[in-house]
Formats: structure tokens, sequence, C-alpha cells
């Protein structure tokens, strides 16, 4: 019996190459077949991705959007968001043309050079920026919780995507000024439970970063459960 499952396996792992060959997976981005190490987008594009330069540790542009709105305790955004190119490309199929898998490997190799740095050495927990229930509904799924897996498998932490609701379904962000933007989203959030966070160090995760005015309404949320403190990951910064 037990050659016989060992062979069964083997035909079934030949099976999949075969089919593999005949009909390849190929990168979103430059639509060469994929190899098998190779998941959703080559690692020849990947790595050509835009990355943030600055250091956590020091002022620097992510954390300068906070300072003075609310008490944190430290920002970083992965890669840089630049219009007409792939990380562009890569972000729309991801939040409107169901690539949902993007997220939790976008979220990884973002965060693997926060890992080796150890930003994440004294959070607690990764609550992703939460999709009105309408929203999510309508789109299938909330692309920064599927981010927030990313970060959870480069980090080890767990995630708690119900931690925050948020309280009503607005239009989206993209072609608001700074003004719009803060107005569109002040006061939109709030606690689930108010004892989830106690006393948590919260990172709170979301997909593009423009002028800060969503994490920031998140952030307060966050800071009205006990003890709580609150830092931000994007995966991109715009």
């Amino acid at each position: 019996m037990g050659t016989w499952k060992i062979n069964l396996s083997m035909v079934k792992a030949w099976g999949q190459n075969l089919l593999y060959l005949a009909y390849p997976d190929l990168c979103l981005v430059c639509g060469t077949a994929l190899t098998a190490s190779e998941q959703l987008v080559c690692h020849a594009c990947l790595y050509q991705l835009p990355k943030m330069t600055c250091d956590y540790r020091e002022v620097n542009e992510v954390a300068s959007l906070f300072y003075g709105k609310l008490p944190f305790e430290k920002a970083a955004s992965g890669l840089r968001y630049l219009k007409e190119s792939p990380i562009q490309d890569l972000m729309e199929q991801l939040k409107y043309k169901g690539q949902k898998k993007l997220g939790p490997m976008l979220g990884a190799f973002a965060s693997m050079p926060l890992q080796r740095s150890g930003f994440f050495n004294d959070i607690d927990v990764l609550v992703p920026v939460p999709l009105h229930p309408a929203k999510e509904r309508r789109r299938g799924y909330n692309q920064s919780a599927f981010i927030a897996e990313g970060v959870s498998k480069t980090s080890g932490l767990p995630v708690c995507s119900t931690a925050l609701k948020r309280l009503a379904d607005t239009k989206t962000q993209t072609r608001k000024n700074l003004y719009e933007r803060w107005q569109n989203v002040d006061t939109l959030f709030d606690l689930s439970d108010t004892t989830r966070l106690e006393y948590k160090h919260v990172l709170l995760i979301d997909d593009v970063l423009t002028s800060g005015s969503t994490l920031e309404a998140c952030g307060k949320a966050v800071l009205k459960a006990e003890g709580a403190k609150v830092s931000f990951f994007t995966l991109c910064r715009a």
C-alpha cells in the first residue's frame, strides 16, 4: 500500500508538471511564463518594483504625515507607488480585478526589509483598514486584509480583521484633494469591541498611503482602547 501511495503521488506530480508545461501561468507584469518557484509576478519584475529607502527609525516622509495629528509610535511603507508603472497596474489588479492573491504575495515581499530591521519587534497585532460591509460585498474581499496576511507571514504576528469597523460607505479617495480626503474619513471608523485592543501595540495596515487621512482616522479609533498604541504600515507610498 505504501508503494502504491508513493507512486500515486508521483503520477499526480507528473500530471501537474505536464499541465503546467501545456498551460503555464504568466507573469502579471511582463507576460512571461512563471517558473515553479514564482507566483503571479516573475522574480525579475518583482525585484524591479520601486522600494522605499527611508529608515523608519529616523524622521521620514511616511511618519511626517502624522506628526502633530495623533500620538503614534512609527510608520513605514514598503514600495513606492508610481503612476504609469507596473506597481500601479498591480495595485489596480489587486483592488479592482479580483487578483486578491497579490495581497499576501506583495505584503510579504514589501515587509521583508522591515522584518530584518526590527520594525515588528514590539508590535502585538496587525489590523487591516476595514472596508464598509457593503463595499466589501461588492468587491468580494478587503485588499488590506490580504496584504496583512502577507505581513503576518513575514513577521509571525496575528491578524485581527474585525477589531475596527467602518461606519459609512464612502466614495473612493482617488480623485479627492487633501481637504476632501480628510473630510471624507474623519470620524469614519470605530472600535468593534472596546476591550479587544486594550494595552496592545497595533500596526494598522493599508494598501496605498497618499495624504494619510484614512490611517489617521483609523489610528484615532484604535487609541480609544485603553492603553493602546498605534503604528502604521502601507504596501505603497504615493
